[in-house]
C-alpha cells in the first residue's frame, strides 16, 4: 500500500491557478483589485467603475463607464414572471433561496445562453449585476408585503438598489454608505464560492448555472451568512453594557464570535478598517435607538477583541462584523445581507469565469480511500 499523501483539509494553502484580478495580502492585511488598493477604490471610486475595473481588467473612459451604467440601467428592471416566483416565495423561503431560483430563472431570457465568448460572457454579467440587485430589492419588499418598485435611472446602481427596497431616495451620506459595502463586497480572490463558482464553469455549464452555484455556496454562515450571524450575535447581546461580559463567556466556553478572525488575514481586514470609520459618523447621524445600540456594542467588542485576541492570537475583526450595524443604519433587515452579498460579489465571480475560460481545465481534485476494500457480498436474505 503506498504511503498516505499530504491532505490539505478544506484545500487550505492549495493553489489551484493563477489570476491577475485580485490579490489578498493576509499578512500585512492588504487587498487589491486589478493592482488598485481596496482603500483607493473606496474613497475615490464607485462599484460601476469598479465592476468594469474587474470584468476589463482596465479602468473604463468616460465614454465606457456612460455605455456600461446605461447597460446596467436598461436591465436593472425584472421580468413579470420572475418578479411573480419573487413575491411567491419571499414570505416562505429564505431570501438565499429566493435569489438562488430567481437567478437560475434568468436563463429563460437569454436567447443564447451556452455562448462562452468573452464578449457575449461579460454582457450576460452586466445583466447579472444589474438583476440580482433588484432580485435582493424585491425580496426585501415583498417580505414586508409591500409592493415592487421599478428602477429608477437617475439614480446610481447602489443608490437605486436602496430605493427600490425602501421607497426613498437615499442622501448623499446613505448613497456612499450602500456604494461602500458593494465595492467592499466586489470581489476577494478563490474564496469558497468563487471556487464553487469555477468548479462549475470548469464543467462548460453556462454561466447562470455556476453563478447559481456560487449563490448556494454563499449561503451558508461560514462565508456569506456570517454577517448576519454578528449581527444576531449583537442581539443577543442587547445591552451595549453587557458586551465584555457576553464575549468573556463565550470565549471561555469555547464558542465562536461571529465577525472575527478570517482564514487568510492574520491581521487586521482592510475592507472592516474602511468600515470601521463610518461607524463613528454613523453615531454622529443621530439614528434610531435599536441602530445606536448595536454601533456601540460593534465598537465595544471591537476594541476588547483587539485587546484581547489581536496581537496574540492574531484574531482580528473581519468586514462581516461591521457590515451588520451599517446596514440597519441603511434600515436593511438582517435577511438581506447576504443577497446584498450576492448582488456586490457577481462582478468579482463573472470576472473569474471569464478569466477562467480563456484557459479552462476541468476540476477534478482527488481524495484518499480510507475504507474496506474486496469485502464479501452478502445476499440480502443472510444479512
Amino acid at each position: 500500500m503506498s504511503a498516505k499523501p499530504v491532505i490539505n483539509y478544506g484545500l487550505d494553502g492549495i493553489y489551484v491557478d493563477e489570476s491577475s484580478i485580485s490579490k489578498v495580502d493576509g499578512l500585512n492585511g492588504k487587498l487589491w483589485y486589478r493592482g488598485y488598493s481596496i482603500e483607493s477604490l473606496a474613497d475615490q471610486s464607485n462599484y460601476e467603475e469598479v465592476s468594469y475595473l474587474l470584468l476589463n481588467g482596465k479602468l473604463p473612459s468616460s465614454k465606457e463607464y456612460e455605455e456600461f451604467t446605461k447597460k446596467l440601467k436598461e436591465r436593472s428592471d425584472l421580468p413579470k414572471e420572475v418578479i411573480d416566483l419573487i413575491k411567491v416565495m419571499a414570505t416562505k423561503s429564505h431570501p438565499m433561496d429566493v435569489m438562488r431560483t430567481a437567478t437560475s430563472m434568468l436563463v429563460m431570457y437569454d436567447k443564447d445562453p451556452n455562448n462562452r465568448e468573452p464578449t457575449s460572457t461579460l454582457d450576460k454579467i452586466v445583466t447579472l449585476i444589474a438583476k440580482t440587485a433588484s432580485i435582493a430589492a424585491a425580496t426585501g419588499r415583498f417580505r414586508e408585503n409591500k409592493e415592487y418598485i421599478p428602477p429608477d435611472p437617475s439614480l446610481g446602481h447602489s443608490a437605486n438598489f436602496l430605493y427600490m427596497l425602501t421607497g426613498k431616495k437615499p442622501n448623499e451620506f446613505e448613497s456612499k454608505l450602500i456604494d461602500l459595502m458593494f465595492i467592499l463586497h466586489a470581489e476577494h480572490s478563490t474564496n469558497a464560492s468563487t471556487f464553487s463558482v469555477l468548479v462549475t464553469a470548469s464543467t462548460l455549464a453556462d454561466v447562470y448555472s455556476a453563478t447559481t452555484s456560487g449563490i448556494g455556496t454563499l449561503k451558508g454562515p461560514l462565508h456569506g451568512g456570517a454577517d448576519e450571524a454578528a449581527l444576531s450575535m449583537m442581539n443577543a447581546i442587547g445591552d451595549p453594557k453587557n458586551t465584555e461580559k457576553y464575549i468573556e463567556e463565550a470565549l471561555e466556553g469555547k464558542q465562536r464570535i461571529m465577525g472575527f478572525g478570517h482564514r487568510i488575514y492574520k491581521t487586521y481586514d482592510p475592507r472592516a478598517k474602511i468600515v470601521r470609520r463610518f461607524l463613528d459618523e454613523s453615531l454622529a447621524k443621530e439614528p434610531s435607538d435599536e441602530v445606536k445600540r448595536l454601533l456601540q456594542i460593534a465598537l465595544r467588542a471591537e476594541k476588547m477583541m483587539v485587546e484581547k485576541l489581536g496581537a496574540t492570537k492574531g484574531i482580528w475583526p473581519n468586514v462581516d462584523f461591521f457590515a451588520g450595524p451599517l446596514y440597519r443604519v441603511l434600515g436593511i433587515d438582517g435577511h438581506l445581507f447576504t443577497p446584498i452579498f450576492v448582488a456586490s460579489r457577481m462582478a468579482g465571480w463573472g470576472s473569474h469565469v471569464v478569466e477562467y475560460w480563456g484557459n479552462n481545465k476541468l476540476v477534478r481534485p482527488v481524495e484518499w480511500y480510507v475504507g474496506s476494500l474486496d469485502l464479501p457480498y452478502v445476499p440480502i436474505a443472510q444479512r
